[in-house]
């Protein structure tokens, strides 16, 4: 496997009231391609902040990201701008379509922003990502015109619309009842199966199973990590797989 990120003793402070907060210290982590990685930890542990760090969404008090061999220290805002619109993917708890645009005008999106597509090529692969994850249907719809798990899937299809070399997610499931956050793991782990890298916030053990490793935060620092491996059979492995996160949480005192 190849290398596609990796932080090279990564640190976040915010001052507040004149006062710093560390929020990431010293984080050294490695990430390869086709791996689905879970950021697990409490709330105020760092999780998000990592999440949107080695995105380049948030930028680092010290040390390094280093995407694809390129360090983000070094990008311009335009620079880190295309990298995210090209090579990343972004899906987040907080659905965020556009309300004055239809699902599949809201998924085609950023590749009309990306700009060297060529129109037919982008609404094909729209079409092609609505029809993977079960919303084609809903093509033509208003936003007002799904449900809360759709509108999330019509998300992560925006996401990959640009065909990113990773997807980073923020508790995608978060806002969703179980059968909903069923249904948006199952494009996860299928998406995750055709290629692309999978970096994931979350505090459900059973989103955190479908990951090939698990990272646990706390107080800003990475304190384990669980290596489940490759998830080859969704249905007869989660289980299996949520028991043994739990024993692992349980050993960590949490």
């Amino acid at each position: 496997m190849n290398q596609i990120l990796k932080t090279e003793n990564l640190s976040k402070d915010y001052l507040i009231n004149k006062r710093k907060f560390n929020v990431l210290k010293n984080i050294d982590i490695s990430i390869e391609a086709g791996d689905f990685i879970s950021v697990m930890g409490p709330s105020g542990s760092g999780k998000s902040t990592l999440l949107y760090n080695v995105s380049g969404m948030d930028k680092m008090s010290s040390g390094e990201v280093i995407f694809q061999g390129e360090k983000l220290s070094k990008l311009n805002e335009k620079k880190l701008s295309n990298l995210r619109l090209k090579k990343m993917g972004f899906v987040f708890q907080q659905i965020n379509l556009l309300n004055s645009l239809g699902i599949i005008d809201n998924i085609i999106f950023p590749a009309h922003m990306e700009g060297s597509k060529d129109r037919n090529k982008i609404k094909e692969r729209a079409v092609e990502l609505m029809e993977k994850t079960g919303i084609k249907e809903l093509a033509e719809n208003e936003i007002t015109q799904a449900s809360g798990g759709q509108l999330q899937r019509a998300a992560i299809c925006r996401a990959l619309i640009n065909e990113p070399e990773i997807l980073f997610a923020d508790e995608p499931t978060g806002a969703l009842n179980s059968q909903s956050a069923k249904e948006v793991m199952d494009v996860f782990h299928t998406i995750n199966k055709e290629g692309t890298t999978v970096m994931i916030v979350t505090h459900d053990i059973r989103v955190a199973s479908h990951s090939s490793r698990v990272l646990f935060m706390k107080d800003g620092n990475i304190v384990g990590e669980k290596v489940l491996g490759e998830l080859k059979d969704l249905e007869a492995e989660l289980k299996d797989r949520e028991s043994k996160l739990s024993s692992w949480l349980l050993d960590l005192g949490f």
